[in-house]
């Protein structure tokens, strides 16, 4: 039966049962799932002519000759057969491939096949986070065929295009816009207009980009805030609609402050992702009057976790990824040597406390195997101690220290910045570029240069205008980063110039500094030494 065929006819326990039951296993339970789920992938993996390319023809047996005979890998290591599509190669046949932004890459994207068989887990995993979403305590949700849904995620073929296409297999959800409208709709557009039909008929469900999400937000406060109307015309709207505008018109004049969409949307679940979900979650939290669900999915590693009905830390489903992981001391060890192996460490091996990097392989026919997807996840809770729920629990971190990902549209690389720096003319003889977060927790590309002489004199010290002309190159470098400014409407780019011979000084002293994502420390020794130098 279908989703909607279950809800139809009350079977609320057995939705529960059918799509959120994996909270309830043990961790022996779960690791049994995880062994038995890779020992089939194991055998279609190490038998086709990807699994026997990367392994040099040999054959492993066990989950341990595995990890022992095949090193992690990364993208560069498929890029051959998967950017060519060249299927015969692959463990299974895909039916859909989904792409993304290939960062550092020498080509523009990255191309991940999908079997039919990954989507089923896929559509089912997306279910049970649908069905979450929409509970407050564990057996109750109220999740409806028909719900109005806001939803603020990026079309095919990118990852999150496949929810509307696997959800539509099971449940029909009213979408703003409806998909049909919004399929030949920029993503800037389609949000927009989604938002303004929720303003006509409400939302129940809202899906989104917590960056997007945000800026969608802080723009409805600021009009209102101002004195203008939260919603345009009433002739559309509905009449719950109208009733909770004039309540909500009433209360923002006798308090002297802007609508929030709490006091617009009685939304019954709010899903969030993105790599600087944690930024804004408190702020979205407070204006949509609930804290959003996180979910954790990815266009290599599939829909891999959600939040339950706490909201406090994100579980692994069992049957998407089998899942390895690389403790921060062995992160540095292979960063400080490229060619050391770190270790790697299964679920039931994790320590509460600890930050670790997710490697994956991918199961139901996936192609990518020990992949270092590039996130970290702090291990929250190892799952042994944990009372009645029994399975490790993550937060994410961020990106691995390599990349600098901003609020989830851009993936900024040592590579990036060379690149851009080669194409802008400018004669920037160092630079070191860092994450950091304003006043409001949001995210930003942080520029330490140091120009030549000849160049400082001919910009007059002006950093506006040395900020403006490399903002020029990186948007012409790397779409992605436009829409920062675009969507969200931040500047992503702060730059600090430092005195002629800083870096020089700096390396005599200290050493190398590493060129993307230094430590605190080291900025502030960088700094220190900058005010030293005449």
């Amino acid at each position: 039966m279908r989703l909607d065929d279950l809800l139809k006819h009350k079977q609320f326990d057995l939705i529960w049962d059918t799509y959120c039951s994996f909270l309830d296993i043990d961790l022996n339970e779960y690791m049994h799932i995880q062994n038995r789920l890779m020992l089939e992938q194991l055998s279609l993996w190490s038998n086709c002519g990807l699994g026997q390319k990367l392994l040099h023809g040999q054959r492993p047996q066990t989950i341990a000759d595995f990890r022992r005979m095949l090193p992690l890998t990364d993208y560069a290591d498929y890029a051959d057969i998967l950017l060519k599509k060249n299927t015969a190669m692959l463990p299974d046949e895909p039916v859909i491939w989904l792409e993304t932004t290939w960062e550092g890459g020498k080509n523009p994207i990255k191309l991940a096949p999908y079997t039919r068989s990954m989507l089923d887990t896929y559509k089912d995993n997306l279910i049970g986070a649908l069905v979450l979403c929409t509970s407050r305590e564990k057996g109750r949700f109220s999740l409806r065929s028909g719900d109005k849904t806001l939803y603020g995620f990026a079309p095919l073929p990118y990852a999150t295009g496949l929810f509307p296409l696997l959800l539509n297999e099971e449940i029909n959800l009213k979408y703003l816009p409806s998909l049909e409208d919004g399929k030949d709709l920029s993503f800037s557009e389609r949000n927009k207009r989604g938002f303004a039909q929720g303003m006509n008929n409400g939302i129940d469900l809202c899906f989104g980009m917590s960056s997007v999400v945000t800026a969608m937000t802080e723009a409805l406060m600021a009009k209102t805030a101002a004195g203008g109307k939260s919603g345009g015309s009433m002739l559309n709207k509905s009449a719950k609609m109208i009733t909770r505008m004039i309540k909500a018109g009433y209360q923002s004049r006798v308090e002297n402050r802007p609508i929030p969409p709490a006091d617009l949307f009685k939304l019954k679940g709010f899903v969030c992702a993105g790599t600087d979900s944690a930024c804004y979650k408190g702020f979205l939290a407070k204006y949509w009057g609930q804290k959003p669900m996180e979910i954790a999915a990815g266009t290599e590693p599939t829909l891999i976790g959600t939040e339950d009905w706490q909201r406090d830390g994100l579980t692994f489903f069992p049957d998407a990824c089998f899942y390895e992981f690389i403790p921060e001391g062995e992160m540095a060890k292979n960063y400080a040597n490229p060619n050391y192996q770190p270790k790697t460490y299964l679920m039931n091996e994790l320590v509460a406390d600890h930050n670790y990097e997710l490697v994956i392989t991918v199961l139901n026919g996936g192609a990518f195997a020990r992949y270092r997807v590039g996130d970290v996840y702090r291990c929250i809770s190892a799952g042994k101690d944990s009372g009645s729920r029994h399975l490790p629990r993550f937060n994410f971190v961020d990106r691995v220290p390599q990349v600098i990902d901003i609020a989830g549209f851009t993936r900024i690389t040592e590579q990036m910045i060379d690149e851009v720096i080669e194409l802008s003319g400018l004669k920037i003889i160092d630079f070191a570029a860092t994450k950091e977060h304003d006043d409001m927790q949001r995210p930003y590309l942080h520029l330490y240069i140091e120009l030549d002489a000849e160049m400082m004199i001919q910009i007059a010290l002006s950093k506006k205008l040395l900020t403006e002309h490399l903002n020029a190159y990186f948007r012409y470098y790397d779409s992605d980063y436009n829409d920062l400014k675009r969507l969200l409407g931040v500047d992503p780019l702060e730059i600090t110039i430092l005195r002629n011979g800083t870096y020089a000084a700096y390396k005599q002293k200290h050493g190398d500094i590493a060129k993307i994502n230094p430590s605190p420390y080291q900025i502030l020794e960088l700094l220190q030494m900058q005010n030293m130098t005449k």
